[in-house]
């Protein structure tokens, strides 16, 4: 039985260059990447040295403070480089990847006939547990916690975000037996949203309770499904998984290798091809997009929680989405004024975009104005969907106060959950900053 949730506070903010639904398959990449800086608290105990041989799935590194959690390479290849930054900090781990992949066999398994306990094990050892984040604190999962439920939102809601239907469409089969194991990891539900009016395989998928979600960005985010499903209270941990992870697993459990074969979305006005791509996790950025100029943001990820790349970067290995906008180079004279145009995605009644509701923008990286001391009282309200004061929040987390922000729900946010606060703000807070330094002093000092 399917349950609706209708999100009313939110913002969706319409852009052009959505990505056509059409599918192809990206150049191979020379080489591919692996990030440890993907892996937010992770410190990296590397298992390979520069000039070894790796299959795809065999070990790179695992965490140093957990052991059972490894990270496998995502192709076969020659370990070309480790790039370090400072303190000898490993940022890039770069492969050197064959003409073809050759593949760690862990050979297939059935999840109905396995125990969680083996499940969980079978994840760790084939380097898919990563793909498993926790709330609270946004982070890599705990082996050791037993989740109260867990979480997988398959309603994207973020501007110019990848159809998780339209990637999915393929993946059926996988994508259920990817349920059927990670189901087996709680004791409790599995919850599993989607668009209400979906008409895909997803809202008939087996083993697990299925929620309809309507509404207005950011009634996409999990943050925002589990806040109204089932809301966590200090001491609980819940898990979520992305669809296309969960798919993934599926094959690892259907073939017992693992294939870091992921559906991108290249979105934007300055994409040179807004569609959607076949690649590898880690793969170039100039593989998939060709040579781009210094007068576009590349974001890997969507442009208002994605992070900027360049064209020597690799994509992000949480991300499904490509964006790309032109650079905020250029000063707009008088802007300031009130109705001076209504080119400007906005809430504020001075632009005249309230007016054209269905209108899409393009947009480039301009703040269109600069850090305030002065917080608009109630501003921040009319886009936050949560039953959480969020700018009571944020000022508690500027000044690390763990036992109001305890009490105020800083274990049911996310920095993703403060996006649109971030951008609606007159006075340019660095929300989702704020909130994930909070969020790291919550797992130094509360754990």
């Amino acid at each position: 039985m399917s349950k609706d949730i209708k999100i009313k506070k939110g913002l969706d903010i319409k852009l052009k260059g959505e990505a056509e639904r059409i599918i192809s398959e990206a150049p191979r990449s020379k080489v591919y990447a692996i990030k440890p800086t993907d892996f937010h608290t992770v410190t990296p105990k590397m298992v390979v040295k520069q000039g070894d041989y790796v299959h795809a799935g065999d070990v790179i590194f695992f965490s140093k403070y957990n052991d059972m959690v490894k990270f496998v390479a995502p192709v076969s290849g020659t370990v070309q480089e480790i790039k370090r930054g400072a303190k000898r900090r490993i940022l890039e781990v770069i492969i050197e990847a064959d003409a073809q992949d050759a593949y760690k066999d862990f050979g297939a398994k059935q999840p109905e006939s396995m125990s969680g306990d083996e499940i969980k094990a079978f994840l760790l050892e084939s380097g898919c547990f990563p793909f498993i984040k926790q709330r609270p604190y946004d982070v890599i999962a705990n082996p050791n916690d037993t989740p109260k439920a867990i979480f997988i939102s398959a309603y994207a809601s973020a501007p110019l975000a990848a159809d998780i239907e339209f990637v999915l469409k393929d993946k059926k089969d996988d994508f259920q037996l990817g349920i059927n194991a990670i189901a087996k990891l709680t004791s409790g539900k599995t919850h599993l949203s989607v668009d209400k009016n979906s008409t895909s395989f997803l809202k008939d998928v087996s083993g697990v309770e299925i929620h309809k979600i309507s509404g207005p960005h950011p009634a996409g985010n999990i943050g925002v499904q589990i806040h109204n499903i089932d809301p966590i209270n200090a001491g609980e941990r819940v898990w979520v998984v992305q669809p296309q992870d969960v798919a993934l697993i599926g094959k690892l459990f259907r073939t017992g290798k693992f294939d870091a074969t992921r559906t991108i979305a290249v979105a934007g006005t300055e994409a040179p091809k807004a569609q959607y791509f076949q690649v590898k996790l880690g793969a170039g950025i100039k593989d998939i997009l060709g040579v781009i100029t210094d007068s576009v943001r590349i974001i890997s990820g969507d442009v208002l929680t994605g992070q900027k790349v360049t064209n020597d970067g690799y994509l992000g290995y949480y991300n499904n989405l490509i964006t790309l906008i032109p650079e905020g180079n250029d000063y707009r004279a008088f802007g300031w004024l009130p109705f001076k145009d209504n080119n400007i995605p906005s809430m504020s009644r001075t632009s005249l975009a309230w007016l054209f509701p269905n209108k899409r923008y393009e947009v480039n990286t301009n703040l269109n104005g600069e850090e305030r001391a002065l917080v608009v009282t109630g501003e921040m309200e009319k886009v936050f969907p949560m039953d959480i004061y969020p700018m009571q929040l944020l000022k508690e987390c500027m000044i690390g106060n763990i036992e109001k922000m305890e009490s105020l729900g800083i274990y049911e946010v996310a920095p993703e959950d403060f996006a649109l606060v971030e951008y609606v703000c007159t006075s340019k807070v660095e929300a989702q900053e704020i909130v994930r330094v909070a969020l790291d002093l919550m797992i130094k000092e509360v754990g």
